[in-house]
């Protein structure tokens, strides 16, 4: 892994933040984008450059626009002319609401942030990743993707769409080395599920920590958080030679829960 190029969407917090930090571990060169403001962004490249020997550079994008997008894929071509080696398409949008409720400009942020920006990203980057013989891709939807739930039409609809879209650049890509999978957690130790454990903790009364314990006691049937770690590992083992052969695949890391 040592001297590859990756790129993470929504790197400055949660999961994506823990996946760009164990492939920086792995000898990465990373691209982190997201949200922030300048002290969380300059803290975090000066807590790369100092941890980890790849080269660390932060690019601002703002994913629900299409010209952002693409002015994005020109700046890190012109850090990184050969393209990159990894896309990690991490970043997304949690909201909830019944159907007849949901605003329609969130639905839209959504698709783009969580839809949209993926299928431009990949169209991007793919060329030089089939020209070199070498890439991967890896998509991060949800168990929700698979499943759903009350209120969370929209959110399931984002994520399964995400998944076939995996699989058809998957199958495109097979032959050039590279490989295109979906990775689908369940209820994570991450900020995405905080306003979940908030609502709970207003609803009933409790400390933060106290409904966080509470709500994965009951949702998960080994009754703790699935970590970003694990995630993480899982999103940098799917980016080495030991997954050569896996592709296409929607990963479920969901504690069992879809098949409670």
């Amino acid at each position: 892994m040592e001297g590859k190029v990756a790129v993470v969407t929504g790197s400055t917090t949660g999961i994506g933040l823990g996946i760009a930090r164990h492939l920086a571990n792995l000898g990465c060169n990373v691209i982190l984008t997201g949200l922030g403001g300048a002290t969380l962004i300059d803290g975090l490249v000066e807590e790369f450059t100092r941890k980890y020997a790849g080269k660390t550079y932060f690019v601002a994008c703002d994913l629900t626009k299409e010209d952002e997008i693409n002015t994005f894929c020109s700046n890190i071509c012109s850090i990184f002319p050969e393209g990159i080696d990894i896309l990690v398409n991490n970043a997304g949008i949690q909201f909830t609401a019944s159907i007849e409720n949901y605003p329609l400009d969130t639905w839209n942020n959504m698709m783009a942030v969580g839809l949209t920006a993926p299928f431009l990203l990949i169209q991007e980057f793919l060329p030089k990743m089939k020209k070199k013989g070498w890439g991967r891709i890896v998509n991060m939807a949800s168990m929700m993707g698979i499943i759903s739930g009350p209120e969370l039409a929209a959110y399931s609809a984002c994520k399964s769409a995400l998944i076939g879209l995996t699989k058809g650049v998957a199958l495109e890509a097979a032959r050039h080395g590279v490989t295109c999978n979906v990775v689908c957690p369940g209820y994570s130790d991450a900020p995405i599920f905080y306003h979940k454990i908030e609502k709970h903790a207003a609803a009933n009364s409790l400390s933060f920590d106290c409904a966080k314990g509470e709500l994965f006691s009951t949702l998960n049937p080994h009754k703790k958080p699935i970590t970003v770690q694990e995630i993480a590992e899982l999103v940098s083992f799917l980016c080495t030679s030991g997954a050569d052969s896996m592709t296409c695949s929607p990963i479920l890391m969901d504690a069992g829960n879809t098949i409670k």
